[in-house]
């Protein structure tokens, strides 16, 4: 019974694995993984309406300690609320912990008012910490 097979030509159909399309959606994981990664610079401050800046940059948050201040002139050490004194003593076991890598960021809000800000920096100087960062969030193109 010749040419009983359907086709004609040669027998089965080999299957194949089409690598392209598998690397297009290892690409796209990975891209979306990386730009997901970089949106959590997740602050260790409490939560304020940052001020805008056009040029803000990311930061290294290992061996910061943060430092808010609200719109109410509150000042909070790493989301914990925080009398003068207490600001002060817990400034001073920082920079006894962190001698030389030592950083402070000031995480104010864009209300806060500005004498408070300048106050918890002259502190954070006078305690011998010369790296201060303040937290700002990325004004939008175009603004």
């Amino acid at each position: 019974m010749a040419g009983s097979s359907s086709g004609g030509g040669g027998g089965k159909k080999k299957a194949r694995i089409e690598i392209i399309p598998l690397i297009d959606v290892v690409f796209f994981l990975l891209a979306t993984f990386v730009l997901f990664t970089l949106s959590l610079n997740k602050s260790q401050g409490l939560s304020v309406s940052l001020p805008q800046s056009e040029t803000g940059e990311a930061r290294d948050p290992s061996g910061t300690a943060t430092i808010s201040v609200t719109q109410e002139g509150t000042i909070a050490w790493d989301k914990d609320p925080v009398t003068l004194d207490e600001f002060l003593t817990r400034l001073k076991a920082f920079r006894a912990v962190h001698l030389e890598d030592s950083k402070i960021l000031i995480n104010g809000d864009e209300n806060a008012p500005f004498n408070q800000a300048i106050y918890v920096f002259d502190e954070v100087r006078k305690a011998g910490i010369q790296k201060v960062l303040i937290e700002t969030r990325v004004k939008p193109a175009g603004s």
